[in-house]
């Protein structure tokens, strides 16, 4: 996988740009100023991020995800991640009917869902899920793989369905861990 240079980083324009960022130059950005990316995060081959993100410190987006800010906004935070073709979305049409939809229609003929998103730390999504707007996923939950999330979670679970259920408790060693690692890497 190649990535963008440092210099490349500082051009695109991000309204925040930390050390270490390593981004796919395969990755689709739009709207760099509404975006903050942390320490040490990765953006994989395929990815496309657009509208206000902000992205934490080790954060890793695997080939083919899709971050779709929009107005209100997606927030990963440190030692989160998503799976491949994991896709979250800010905002939705309606699609009951009563408006009509697609961003070729005037805002005002449309009646969309804008609710900011939110994965807290030590959140991992799985492989082809998808994250609804208005959803915070917390502290420590882990999401399998396929699974239509459209309601917020409850700390250190594992969900998975369609739509999403918890099915049991996730452990909490890796608290430990992330101390000695981010003592070995001096933070």
């Amino acid at each position: 996988m190649a990535y963008l240079t440092e210099m490349e980083l500082l051009e695109m324009g991000f309204l925040s740009i930390g050390k270490g960022v390593k981004i796919s130059d395969k990755a689709s950005i739009y709207n760099a100023d509404q975006i903050e990316i942390g320490d040490n995060s990765r953006i994989d081959d395929f990815c496309v991020i657009s509208g206000k993100v902000k992205i934490g410190r080790f954060v890793h987006l695997a080939p083919f995800c899709l971050l779709a800010g929009g107005e209100k906004g997606i927030e990963m935070q440190d030692f989160s991640g998503l799976a491949y073709n994991v896709q979250v979305f800010s905002q939705s049409d309606d699609y009951s009917g009563r408006s009509l939809t697609n961003p070729t229609v005037y805002d005002k003929f449309k009646c969309e869902i804008k609710e900011k998103v939110t994965l807290e730390r030590h959140v991992i999504i799985g492989a082809s899920s998808i994250i609804f707007p208005g959803v915070s996923v917390a502290e420590g939950c882990s999401v399998g793989a396929m699974t239509l999330v459209n309601k917020s979670t409850h700390p250190w679970g594992i969900y998975v369905g369609n739509p999403a259920r918890r099915v049991k408790e996730r452990k909490k060693e890796l608290l430990k861990l992330e101390k000695q690692f981010l003592t070995e890497v001096n933070l």
